[in-house]
């Protein structure tokens, strides 16, 4: 993997620097390592057993069809939060010291449909390296000419009515990766402006044994072993991944596309003007911090900001943290963008929506109506 694109600390910045030694100091402090605890294992447990009891519970048969569907849809929620919970610091390396111990829960991503692979290429190196830069941060990118997000795109007719439509997408997101995404960006040729070459033979086995592997469990075994007709399975198969893409899209989204936040552009030389943690406070934000229950289902990526600094930290440990990056943001003069909650979280995003959509196309609209007779045409429809 290798990019052009380079951050350029001009101003010297030592913010990360800083942040990083008072937040050693406070773990070292406080008697922790940088992994996980033991109410981390608990939590891991909690959702692996979770998923798999109900998983069994709809293979055993013994419920209505309508039973059934209930436990479709919470399989769908827990098995995104095993997203969030276990594989996610897995695949960071964030679990344990021992590189076998996150590999070990890192092939559970597997067991949800998704390559642990294609993901650490995509959001370990691309997305954490790239932020919100347009082009090169494909996890900003959910459906491209569809929703816009990219202050500097095209906007089209349709997009006007984003605000209304990118959440009924974003529940096809779950789906999309287990039949798609995995497969269109392992073989693309770059990710971003990442090329993309030379993938290990190992690794086009696992891609496609382990997506047979998760297909046969989700989809061969249940129409076997299940009292039910092919259309009520597609319901319920299809219901499990709309629950849990709308889960997945809506976290992953108040993360990086909410007022505030910024989608910068490199330079004519192709770089980034600042050190790459100052990119990080000014293209990331956090929600519902101090809700305990909102910290135990999603797994940290509530305080993404503190993520983004420190992936390598188990999110166990980012409530600890997050007052320590918040003072020494300040103190740099760096933004520390958070909502209080989830529900302003979620209207902050609407409202990005809407003025990337909505607000956007009046104004291309207006600016191209008043210009001469013959560039009127090019107004996008």
């Amino acid at each position: 993997m290798s990019s052009k694109l380079k951050f350029i600390n001009k101003d010297k910045s030592a913010f990360y620097a800083t942040t990083r030694l008072r937040v050693e100091a406070y773990l070292k402090e406080n008697g922790n390592s940088k992994h996980a605890n033991a109410a981390m294992w608990r939590k891991i447990a909690f959702y692996l057993v979770g998923a798999a009891g109900l998983y069994g519970l709809i293979l055993s048969n013994l419920f209505s069809v309508w039973q059934m569907f209930g436990l479709a849809l919470l399989l769908g929620v827990f098995c995104a939060l095993i997203g969030f919970n276990v594989c996610h610091d897995a695949i960071h390396g964030s679990l344990s010291a021992s590189n076998k111990v996150n590999k070990s829960y890192s092939f559970v991503f597997n067991l949800i449909g998704a390559s642990p692979y294609v993901w650490n290429l995509t959001h370990n190196v691309v997305h954490h390296t790239y932020t919100n830069i347009p082009g090169h941060d494909e996890d900003i990118e959910v459906a491209p000419g569809l929703i816009r997000v990219n202050p500097e795109e095209k906007v089209f007719k349709h997009q006007r009515f984003q605000h209304i439509y990118a959440f009924g997408l974003y529940s096809l997101s779950s789906i999309s990766w287990v039949l798609r995404k995995d497969y269109l960006k392992f073989f693309q040729k770059k990710i971003g402006e990442h090329a993309t070459v030379n993938h290990p033979k190992k690794e086009v086995f696992r891609l496609f044994f382990y997506k047979t592997i998760y297909y046969v469990m989700f989809i061969a075994l249940p129409l076997v072993l299940l009292d039910i007709t092919w259309w009520q399975f597609l319901i319920g198969f299809v219901s499990l991944h709309l629950v849990e893409g709308l889960v997945l899209g809506l976290v992953f989204q108040l993360a990086h596309v909410v007022e505030g936040a910024d989608f910068p552009t490199p330079n004519e030389d192709g770089n980034m003007e600042e050190a790459w943690a100052d990119h990080q406070m000014r293209t990331t934000a956090n929600f519902a911090t101090q809700n305990k229950l909102a910290g135990f289902l999603l797994g940290g990526l509530n305080q993404q900001i503190e993520h983004h600094l420190f992936p390598k930290v188990c999110h166990i440990h980012y409530p600890g943290i997050a007052a320590i990056v918040k003072a020494t943001a300040h103190e740099f003069g760096l933004p520390y963008i958070e909502s209080p909650t989830f529900l302003k979280a979620l209207s902050s995003h609407y409202r990005m929506l809407k003025k990337l959509g909505w607000q956007a196309y009046r104004e291309q609209s207006f600016s191209l109506a008043t210009e001469s007779p013959k560039h009127k045409h090019l107004l996008v429809s």
